[in-house]
């Protein structure tokens, strides 16, 4: 397998413009990351055409900082990367062209990384794990429970059949009223609320690892709706805020619960003990607080959960499976798909 010590990679998958440099797949030199939230979050959600436009006038400066950050110049790199998929086209391009641009000039290899591959890769930035392992990924776009074999080998046994566990906590944020990106706001709030306030249900997939999230966000909706009804027209500040509190806790709680169970069903099916969260959702703090309190009382467990800076897209994940992986230019995207599914 060809390696390439320091690696300069640049993620623009979705609304945030990302730039690393990372030093054999773990030690991070640089990571630089300028995020379009604020202008996003008038409309409630990501737009493509604004956000690819972002990405444009944001690169260059972005990897300059990188470089500066590192202490490096473009030549001390041996090769380049970037996020080819999946994700919105425009934005993707911004980054996939400005890496293979780099490798033009320089003479230097361009690696192509699959995003989901990165967010798995997250884990191994400043630490010590090795495969084989089980990931739950989490994102606003995925969630899925992947069998690591090795660096090169995964197999998704079990994900969403519909909405992402982020793209509930989104869905329902903005139901409540609260501001974009809910999963954040959620999270926070539920710290000051009861978890069991409400009883919300769980499904039952047909799949023994697969996830449903569909019928907990209606559910948390009509119960939100119900309970907001009931305090009047014209509530007081103290009832809403106790109201939201209680709702997102008892959310939050039932999301997580479901999070767990199911991963360490397959966890303990397939006798696996290393085990590992990976996407924008790995930052929740209820989620990394359940699992962290298993491992405590199960020592023969282990868990490994990206820094916070490494959670969220970021280049540092590119370049980490760029590292590992570097044989993924020409991206199948079926590798993370229903079909390669071995349960």
């Amino acid at each position: 397998m060809p390696t390439y010590s320091r690696i300069l990679a640049l993620e623009s998958s979705c609304d945030d413009t990302a730039v690393a440099i990372v030093e054999n797949g773990r030690q991070v030199l640089a990571n630089v990351i300028q995020s379009q939230t604020g202008l996003h979050a008038q409309f409630g959600g990501v737009v493509p055409e604004a956000a690819a436009r972002e990405h444009i006038a944001a690169i260059n400066s972005t990897l300059q900082s990188a470089l500066d950050q590192a202490g490096c110049t473009l030549e001390d790199m041996d090769a380049f990367a970037a996020t080819l998929g999946p994700g919105l086209v425009g934005s993707l391009l911004v980054g996939a062209n400005t890496g293979k641009t780099l490798s033009l000039i320089s003479g230097k290899p361009f690696l192509g990384v699959h995003h989901l591959y990165a967010h798995v890769a997250s884990n191994y930035l400043e630490s010590d794990l090795e495969p084989p392992f089980l990931c739950l990924l989490v994102s606003g776009g995925h969630t899925q429970l992947i069998v690591v074999e090795d660096y090169a080998t995964m197999r998704v046994i079990g994900e969403s059949l519909d909405d992402a566990v982020g793209e509930a906590y989104d869905k329902v944020a903005r139901m409540m009223q609260l501001p974009y990106p809910g999963g954040p706001v959620l999270d926070q709030l539920s710290s000051q609320g009861n978890p069991k306030a409400y009883s919300l249900p769980k499904a039952n997939t047909s799949g023994m690892y697969d996830f449903s999230f569909s019928g907990l966000k209606t559910a948390s909706m009509r119960t939100f709706e119900k309970a907001l009804a009931f305090l009047g027209p014209d509530p007081d500040a103290q009832s809403l805020a106790t109201l939201q509190a209680d709702m997102a806790a008892s959310f939050q709680h039932t999301v997580v619960e479901t999070l767990f169970e199911k991963t360490l069903r397959c966890a303990q099916d397939l006798d696996i003990k290393t085990l590992t969260i990976a996407g924008g959702v790995s930052a929740n703090r209820g989620l990394r607080e359940r699992f962290q309190s298993f491992v405590d009382e199960n020592p023969d467990y282990r868990l490994f959960v990206p820094k916070m800076a490494f959670c969220t897209d970021n280049a540092a994940m590119v370049a980490a499976s760029a590292y590992f992986n570097p044989y993924t230019t020409d991206i199948k995207q079926e590798v993370f798909s229903r079909s390669a599914r071995a349960c």
